[in-house]
């Protein structure tokens, strides 16, 4: 069955979702478009089961002295997975999934109430959530991906709030760092008005940031009907070691999901530090 006969049905919510893009409608539109609808049905299933806060992990306990000699290998800091606006943890089952396979063994979520309303309020919060896993764990770093308000909420507490001495990277996904204008009926709610181009916050963010020892990594697609302007979710500032990562292929839902996506953000993990590039640095990623 050829792709545009299976998304089809589909073209009276597109018309909804994109209503400045349907000219010139490409099928590789059509695909992301369906991969988002697909997405977000699923996760509408699995929303549920992360409405409350996940149990805390104890601390990976230190190898045996009395086992085999092992050849040493560099501890993977813990990685904190903070969700965007109105969602929660859920939304990482499958990039947890990936993380774990591939040696991140502490990984953790916070959900932040959807009732907040300040993204400086939940930027504190999260500092305070990392100075208890680095309590518990014993590391003096960790590594965080943040989706959409979550890669903003964690930049606040990077850039404004002293985090750049606890986050070694961090990684964010369709996040609006210049601000976003699509929806402009959600103005009403405050952290909406916060994601504004031009807005208070976002000036802050915009101020010098000598020294910052943070590593940043913007994945942004080429699909991500959230984003408004598109390039909004690179980071652009002057102080910062950031990287901006486009994807080819995909909408904005499908950011924290797919497998392409989660292979670039191990990658980001993995390599901070050594120098080491990798394709999707250069390249970016196609997924399409």
């Amino acid at each position: 069955m050829k792709v545009t006969r299976a998304v089809q049905p589909l073209f009276p919510l597109c018309q909804r979702l994109l209503p400045g893009r349907l000219a010139g409608l490409s099928v590789a539109l059509l695909k992301a478009t369906a991969l988002e609808i697909a997405i977000l049905a699923g996760h509408l299933l699995l929303y549920p089961s992360g409405v409350f806060q996940e149990r805390r992990a104890p601390a990976a306990p230190l190898p045996s002295r009395d086992g085999p000699a092992q050849l040493p290998t560099e501890a993977k800091p813990p990685v904190v997975l903070l969700h965007g606006f109105i969602d929660n943890r859920s939304v990482f089952v499958l990039l947890r999934r990936s993380l774990l396979q591939y040696g991140h063994q502490q990984i953790e979520s916070l959900n932040y109430s959807p009732l907040t309303c300040d993204i400086r309020a939940a930027a504190e919060l999260l500092g305070r959530h990392i100075e208890e896993i680095c309590e518990r764990t014993g590391s003096e770093q960790v590594d965080v991906v943040g989706h959409s308000l979550g890669g903003l909420i964690a930049r606040y507490y990077v850039q404004c709030l002293g985090g750049d001495l606890r986050v070694r990277t961090l990684v964010t996904l369709g996040t609006p760092h210049s601000g976003t204008r699509v929806v402009p009926l959600a103005d009403a709610h405050p952290i909406v008005r916060q994601m504004r181009p031009g807005s208070d916050l976002l000036a802050e963010l915009g101020r010098p940031a000598p020294g910052c020892r943070t590593h940043f990594v913007s994945f942004w697609s080429d699909f991500d009907h959230l984003m408004d302007p598109l390039e909004t979710a690179c980071i652009d500032h002057p102080d910062l070691m950031a990287q901006n990562i486009q994807v080819t292929g995909i909408g904005h839902l499908a950011l924290p999901v797919h497998p392409a996506v989660a292979t670039g953000i191990r990658q980001a993990l993995d390599t901070t530090g050594t120098g080491t590039a990798t394709a999707a640095d250069a390249d970016g990623l196609t997924v399409a």
